[in-house]
């Protein structure tokens, strides 16, 4: 007997799933490691990524103290149940341009990179560069 009715996933569980990704990848962990670190398979990580499983309020908060982000973290601009995006007080964009930023190839390998800098003047340089870099492609065009 097939399953007609395959449930789909609730669009805030597939959200969170997503953060916990993003957070995840941002670290370079592994699913394998962050399941392990939890006492349970990657398999399992990988259903809470993508929404299939609902992560339970302990397990997510032991999500958050293994990736060193507050709980909230998981939850911000997060859809309604319906979809719909409940932004609060901010109208802006700016979150989810970062997250999305961040989700790409060349947003995390930028954002490790650069958290590996520890001197905050270096630091300070490498955004002077990307301003100029950016002003420059932007008068070229």
């Amino acid at each position: 007997m097939e399953k007609e009715n395959k449930k789909k996933p609730n669009p805030t569980d597939v959200y969170v799933g997503g953060r916990i990704r993003l957070r995840r990848n941002m670290l370079g962990m592994s699913q394998e490691k962050l399941g392990e670190s939890l006492g349970i398979t990657f398999q399992q990580i990988q259903k809470y990524e993508k929404g299939t499983n609902r992560v339970g309020a302990s397990r997510l908060q032991a999500i958050a103290q293994i990736l060193s982000v507050p709980v909230a973290f998981f939850f911000e601009d997060a859809p309604g149940a319906d979809g719909s995006e409940h932004k609060g007080l901010s109208e802006d964009s700016s979150t989810s341009f970062v997250v999305d930023f961040l989700s790409s190839a060349e947003g995390l390998q930028l954002n490790r990179a650069f958290a590996r800098i520890s001197n905050p003047k270096v630091r300070r340089k490498v955004i002077e560069l990307a301003k100029v870099l950016a002003d420059d492609e932007e008068q070229q065009s």
